[in-house]
């Protein structure tokens, strides 16, 4: 009995010491260094605020940090001040008023406030709050520190958020390639993450198999080498000797230019290191006359060939890895090779969507001129205007129509009503008149184009106009760090999609289809038949027109709205027509990819000039029409009748 009751005495004074235990406590054990805080110091601090896990512990760390922690001469406690407010570091409650004349202030240096954030970021990484633990591992992925690895594998296990945890998992191999306790344990973190594209996982792996050159008369035993240069053959005989000189084995050379300021300055009863001056005039000379001045001290030595490659010749060039385990840089070298070849593999995914992407765009841009060229023969300059007009057709709407993804469902029949009409007028007005005189027409719709722009500007401005994409093409669609797309361009492309059915159901199955089949085909024989090509010239005029402003509406959610835009498109629609096939819908499907797939080609090798790249293109058009002038897809039509 009398020990059962000196035990719960025990029980209840360790309890007591426990609850007694408070961050102010553990502040004033260690009060000199919270208040003059060093970097040696610190850690001490720093352990025991770990070890007591007070939760309070969080928000001294982010004070102390911060600058905010202050301690009050008269009694010695420590506060968090905020403004004029000292706050009770265990309960948060307000302490009084400042005074700044009893206040001290905590310092701490740039060192020991990153050790402070180490330290707070081992709390956040349980925090109960999220947010927090997201922001915890944020940090650790910027610092990769060694001492960070501990904390957050342990953290793993808790971890309730199951991105989070998936997140943790992938930073803590990241942390054991690089800080590993054992060789074993990080080439197997290296091989898991030979498994990964990421930006990050690269970089890993790129400072395990970083290297530092290095020059030594034998390479060193022991040393991680990662490769031996070959002085002459890997690099140049004069590059070798400027290591030698900038790793101070060697002096550096004084080329034939620098020899005349030595000789210059040290001429002396007309002579120079015993050569008269007046033989100063050949190479061989001055070359003799400094060595006598070097050989005197009088100038630095002279290095010939001979002497640099002697020089070259007693050392060894290398790289060394900055990893001195060779095992563990060959897995990391192994796995980078692994890597890149994936990374190639969707460097080329990710260029094709591009291409595809572009393609669609050409298709929009280039289907409605098709229809028009290809059965009307009529070189329509103003194309790009009727692409313009849809995208400001766009633009008004919104205008009225906040809800853009409702503005967009108008502008579309709107844009392509107007266009149309647009179409048929100018048809009507000027195209009939000018049938089979391509010149003329080529410069009336020519002048047309520049009448169509200039109202615009005196409409609208200058200035672009936005046309605001609905809220869910915002951003793009990420597979992984290398291959992406946004949104707005897979919505065009469905759009071209969508347009490629339409235009074949209406070619293939609708009385107008086979009529405009029939007079690209033959309008002769059409015209015997009884179908009146007029009419079907003007419809199919503003169907072409109609087409071109719905491609406006489309464009003009991912390129600017201006009076110029249509320019933009007009040279790669009539490429497209010309290099697909006038005659064939899919032959404008045809020219469009291989003019979207070779822009995009050559701006891969030439990522930073696009006029180049769209140079090129021409000029790789222009050989193709020599060898193909009927396009890719030429049907036999029009021709027999022409």
């Amino acid at each position: 009995m009398f020990r059962r009751l000196i035990l719960a005495l025990v029980l209840c004074l360790s309890g007591a010491v426990v609850q007694a235990q408070t961050l102010q406590d553990i502040l004033q054990t260690h009060a000199d260094e919270v208040l003059s805080p060093g970097r040696a110091s610190v850690d001490v601090v720093l352990g025991d605020l770990v070890a007591s896990g007070l939760p309070q512990s969080v928000g001294f760390l982010e004070a102390w940090r911060d600058r905010e922690i202050v301690r009050r001469t008269s009694d010695g406690l420590f506060f968090r001040r905020q403004g004029d407010i000292l706050v009770d570091l265990d309960t948060g409650s307000e302490a009084g008023a400042a005074d700044t004349a009893d206040l001290t202030e905590a310092r701490p240096n740039g060192g020991v406030r990153r050790a402070i954030g180490d330290a707070l970021v081992q709390f956040q990484l349980s925090d109960p709050d999220i947010v927090r633990r997201t922001a915890a591992v944020q940090a650790i992925a910027r610092s990769l520190d060694a001492t960070q690895l501990e904390p957050l594998a342990a953290s793993v296990a808790t971890e309730a958020d199951a991105a989070l945890k998936a997140t943790k998992e992938r930073l803590a191999l990241m942390l054991t390639a690089l800080h590993g306790a054992t060789p074993e344990t990080r080439i197997a973190a290296i091989e898991t993450l030979s498994s990964e594209i990421s930006v990050d996982v690269r970089g890993v792996l790129n400072r395990i198999v970083a290297t530092t050159p290095g020059i030594a008369p034998v390479l060193p035993q022991g040393a991680n080498v990662a490769r031996v240069y070959r002085p002459g053959e890997d690099i140049s005989l004069e590059d070798a000797y400027q290591r030698l000189v900038a790793a101070g084995l060697a002096q550096p050379r004084i080329t034939p230019e620098a020899l005349r300021e030595p000789l210059i300055a040290n001429i002396a009863e007309g002579a120079v290191g015993g050569v008269p001056v007046a033989q100063l005039d050949t190479q061989e000379a001055r070359v003799r006359a400094y060595a006598a001045l070097a050989a005197g001290g009088k100038a630095p030595p002279f290095v010939d060939d001979a002497a640099r490659q002697a020089a070259i010749d007693a050392h060894v060039f290398f790289d060394l890895y900055a990893e001195p385990d060779p095992a563990i840089s060959g897995a990391a070298q192994r796995a980078l090779d692994a890597i890149g070849v994936r990374v190639a593999a969707f460097q080329t995914a990710d260029l094709t969507l591009d291409a595809l992407s572009l393609a669609s765009i050409y298709f929009l841009a280039a289907i409605g001129l098709a229809i028009t060229f290809g059965v009307m023969r009529v070189i329509n300059m103003a194309h790009g205007e009727f692409i313009m007009m849809g995208a400001y057709t766009g633009y008004v709407i919104q205008l009225f129509v906040p809800d853009y993804t409702l503005s967009i469902l108008i502008a579309l029949p709107v844009a392509f009503a107007l266009t149309f009409a647009a179409g048929v007028t100018m048809e009507r007005l000027v195209i009939r008149h000018l049938y089979h005189r391509p010149l003329e027409t080529l410069l009336a719709t020519f002048g047309i184009s520049i009448a169509l722009q200039q109202l615009a500007k005196n409409i609208f401005g200058t200035q672009a106009r936005p046309l605001t994409s609905p809220a869910w093409l915002d951003g793009a669609l990420s597979f992984n760090d290398v291959v992406s797309i946004s949104y707005i361009r897979i919505a065009i492309f469905v759009l071209a999609l969508i347009f490629l059915v339409l235009i074949l159901f209406v070619l293939k199955r609708t009385r107008l289809g086979l009529e405009v089949r029939a007079v690209t085909q033959n309008p002769g024989m059409a015209a015997s038949m009884g179908i009146n090509t007029d009419r079907i010239n003007m419809l199919t005029f503003g169907l072409g027109s109609g087409i071109a402003g719905i491609a406006g509406v489309a464009i003009g959610l991912y390129a600017k709205v201006t009076s110029e835009m249509g320019a933009d498109y007009i040279v790669q629609s009539f490429m497209t027509v010309v290099v697909g096939g006038v005659d064939n819908v899919w032959g404008t499907l045809a020219g469009a990819s291989l003019i979207g797939f070779l822009q995009k080609g050559i701006e891969w090798f030439n990522p930073s000039n696009t006029l180049a790249a769209q140079t090129y293109m021409i000029l790789f058009i222009i050989l193709f029409i020599q060898f193909r002038p009927k396009g890719i897809v030429a049907l036999k039509g029009r021709a027999a009748g022409d």
